[in-house]
């Protein structure tokens, strides 16, 4: 028996990444995003001109952690509070986890095949971006209609 795993490709992440840079235009913000694989490795990449160092890890590592995880960074940040449930959560992983939003799974028929992760602006500002790229996706047709709906908490 054959399973099929469905994944990201290499043009369904320039894609999204086309979509988040012109979300992040709109802003007047210059971004890092970044397209990981279901196994957090970068598939594409983009720091628009003037954009801040320091984001392009963040950017990675948003993205890195959503595929890991297979929730939004955004859902790590109440937890990760002292008083939190996976208090200490950012240093799994090699301290590459990241308890703010701007890091989005991509999924496809309740699977996680990658995620998108955006840095630069305020952590609301980073959510757009990286949903900008999700919207894409489901609109250019490059993942099922159907994908499962981010879990908080």
């Amino acid at each position: 028996m054959t399973n099929l795993v469905k994944t990201l490709t290499l043009a369904d992440a320039k894609a999204m990444v086309a979509a988040a840079e012109a979300h992040a235009t709109g802003l007047a913000v210059p971004y890092a995003i970044a397209v990981v694989d279901r196994g957090g490795h970068l598939l594409h990449f983009s720091r628009q001109p003037g954009g801040a160092p320091g984001c392009v890890g963040l950017a990675i590592n948003k993205a890195f952690t959503a595929a890991m995880f297979g929730k939004s960074t955004e859902a790590f940040a109440t937890l990760a509070q002292p008083s939190g449930e996976l208090y200490g959560i950012q240093q799994a992983l090699e301290g590459r986890t990241v308890v703010f939003g701007g890091g989005v799974p991509v999924l496809a028929e309740g699977a996680v095949i990658g995620a998108v992760g955006a840095s630069a602006g305020s952590v609301q500002q980073d959510i757009g971006v990286a949903m900008a790229a999700i919207s894409a996706s489901l609109r250019d047709g490059l993942v099922p209609p159907n994908p499962a709906p981010i879990a908080k908490g």
